[in-house]
């Protein structure tokens, strides 16, 4: 028997059920508002900031509109820009699922209403910052398409840039590296295969809690409501779902 952990599965299950396209906007805000942040953050010319590159990349991926591009990265380093702050939040789940929240908002009063009000309604429980975090580990992570390379060609070349891990399937390949290495291993990366959808700071669970198919269904709700929350960039959690949940959970 098979089991999926982690957030990646949540996202597939959410594909799966064929919700992507009332998603995309959403995307499109997210990845626009990174493109911002990380202008402003370091310098508005992307090789001399590995965070703009990495952004202008995942929104280049995601096919955002150049205009949409453009007017963020003028915002991001323009003194007249709305000032987007990053705050994490931290909290349980059903099954005792350990959850991280990451937003970039422009005002902390409405963001943290929003993500206290999902957890209260779906059976969570926001906690201090740090009350969850000790139980993921701190990765940079790269994601290319499976187009990219062949799954061997992947492993070579992600072995060969310095990368701690290489897991590849039809949904693309992931490749996980120390954070301090980020910048380097995609480096490698983009010279060998091409610049990669997604080069960020991720976290990854330590351990796992694993879920029966009725705490799982209100999981996924927890999930998805967090991540439709206007002001959340991304959701991580250390659920572990088997493959009769999983069948039973998009069926």
């Amino acid at each position: 028997m098979g089991v999926m952990a982690g957030h990646s599965q949540f996202k597939n299950i959410m594909h799966r059920k064929g919700r992507q396209d009332a998603k995309r906007a959403k995307v499109f805000t997210r990845l626009v508002k990174e493109v911002q942040v990380a202008a402003r953050t370091g310098a508005p010319d992307p090789s001399g900031n590995p965070r703009l590159r990495s952004a202008l990349q995942a929104a280049r991926a995601a096919n955002v509109p150049k205009e949409n591009i453009e007017r963020a990265i003028h915002r991001g380093s323009g003194a007249d820009g709305e000032a987007l702050e990053e705050v994490r939040y931290e909290g349980y789940g059903p099954a005792g699922v350990a959850i991280i929240v990451e937003t970039l908002t422009d005002n902390r009063n409405r963001t943290a209403a929003d993500v206290r009000s999902a957890f209260g309604k779906l059976g969570g429980s926001l906690g201090e910052t740090g009350s969850v975090s000790f139980q993921f580990e701190r990765v940079g992570e790269l994601r290319f398409a499976a187009a990219a390379a062949e799954p061997d060609a992947m492993l070579e070349a992600a072995i060969e840039a310095g990368a701690d891990d290489c897991s590849s399937s039809e949904d693309g390949h992931e490749i996980l590296c120390a954070p301090d290495d980020l910048n380097t291993v995609r480096e490698s990366l983009e010279a060998a295969l091409g610049p990669p959808e997604e080069a960020r700071l991720g976290w990854r669970p330590q351990t796992t809690v694993p879920v029966t198919f009725e705490q799982a269904e209100t999981l996924f709700k927890l999930l998805e409501a967090l991540d439709e929350a206007d002001d959340v960039q991304r959701v991580v959690a250390n659920f572990e779902v088997d493959d009769d949940v999983l069948a039973r959970l998009t069926a």
